[in-house]
């Protein structure tokens, strides 16, 4: 990480719904072409909507897996402008719903490379939330290789937005491996974690990370994922899962395209960390 991380903590206001809630994960198997990609997230977003969920979560590169990983840098867009982030407010404000675009390529001042970008929209699709992905993903293992870094640029700052549901901590795929980035976050109630793990990754540690950074923050973790495989010859892992602050996997969807739907009970949220003060024992802080 960065050593010069800043840490970003924006409030939204927004109207209480209670305490519980509807949350939904969707799951895809991204192809090359955007405009395909968009249609089947539409698709995927309105089933989320009609089982009532009010926060939908799209996995990362739900927009794009192209043939190569440069692919991404010719559909990069400029901030609030172009097709990706337009649909991504469409669709926010016609089911009236809180969006969260798992990860959009924007520009960067690097030629050569974009930022993987999580765009969080509200009920009136106003762009309330923007994280760059911290943690660029770095695999050789037999015939797995990714280096992330060579068309991503790595962002710096740390995002946790209020919202009607809860505090939200924003983070993307890699960034599960590094527990201390939620700890900056502060008290969240909720994480959200777009992803697209390969299978050899998702199979070792994906469920144990998820539940892991769930249990020690004592919030719920909305994990959307890629799962299936792709045109480009790829196998993700999919496994897009919804857990609780006690660990409890309260739904999920092994493979293919899907929806992932839960209920946030911030009353029983409350219960845990009441009953199980560990956020309120911690010692060790950074100096």
């Amino acid at each position: 990480m960065p050593t010069d991380t800043d840490v970003e903590l924006t409030a939204f206001s927004g109207s209480e719904t209670g305490s519980k809630v509807r949350v939904a994960a969707v799951q895809m198997a991204s192809g090359p072409t955007v405009t395909a990609n968009l249609e089947e997230a539409f698709r995927l977003i309105e089933e989320a909507a009609a089982k009532g969920a009010q926060l939908v979560v799209l996995p990362e590169y739900f927009c794009i897996m192209g043939m190569k990983d440069t692919d991404k840098l010719a559909v990069r867009e400029q901030p609030g402008e172009g097709e990706i982030q337009n649909f991504l407010s469409e669709a926010a404000k016609r089911f009236g719903i809180w969006l969260a675009g798992g990860s959009v390529p924007l520009v960067s001042p690097v030629s050569s490379k974009v930022y993987n970008s999580c765009l969080v929209y509200d009920g009136q699709g106003q762009q309330v939330a923007r994280y760059d992905k911290i943690h660029l993903f770095g695999l050789s293992l037999g015939s797995e290789n990714f280096a992330e870094e060579r068309t991503i640029d790595a962002g710096n700052k740390i995002v946790a937005i209020d919202s009607p549901f809860g505090r939200m901590g924003l983070s993307i795929c890699y960034d599960l491996r590094f527990p201390e980035l939620y700890r900056m976050m502060g008290k969240v109630d909720i994480i959200l974690a777009p992803s697209a793990f390969t299978a050899i990754t998702g199979k070792a540690h994906w469920e144990t990370l998820i539940r892991a950074r769930a249990i020690e923050n004592q919030a719920y973790l909305i994990a959307p994922a890629q799962g299936g495989f792709h045109v480009n010859g790829r196998e993700t892992n999919g496994d897009s899962m919804i857990v609780d602050p006690w660990g409890v996997i309260i739904d999920r969807l092994p493979r293919g395209a899907g929806v992932v739907v839960a209920e946030i009970d911030q009353a029983y949220q409350s219960s845990v960390r009441a009953s199980l003060p560990a956020l309120e024992h911690r010692c060790l802080l950074a100096c």
